[in-house]
């Protein structure tokens, strides 16, 4: 990032645009796991089935499809959105509102970005 934009995007709590994506495929996500998106939204998203007990099975992973062209298919939202779902802290998948996943993962994405 350049360094002259940085302390108005700090000073205006603004996130750079790589992570604004980010935060609004991440937010589609959680809603279609919760039933606030569309049906052919929540239709592409499945979670992972453990045989075994995991401490994070109350935030469960999601299944990524295997895509067979790296560059495109790997772009396409049932890729893309899940590794990013998938990479989250338990805390953030498994907050309890769609207002408090949106002020963890802004703090998370804000931290990442400036620190």
């Amino acid at each position: 990032m350049s360094a002259h934009i940085t302390p108005i995007l700090t000073q205006l709590h603004w996130l750079p645009v790589h992570y604004r994506i980010q935060f609004k495929v991440l937010l589609l996500t959680y809603k279609a796991l919760n039933g606030q998106s569309p049906k052919y939204l929540c239709d592409l998203i499945r979670t992972q089935t453990s045989t075994r007990s995991l401490r994070s099975s109350h935030a469960p992973l999601l299944y990524i499809p295997r895509t067979r062209l790296r560059t495109i298919g790997h772009r396409a939202f049932c890729s893309f959105a899940l590794r990013l779902w998938n990479s989250l802290p338990d805390q953030l998948r498994s907050a309890p509102s769609t207002e408090v996943f949106k002020t963890g993962l802004k703090t998370l994405f804000f931290r990442q970005a400036f620190q």
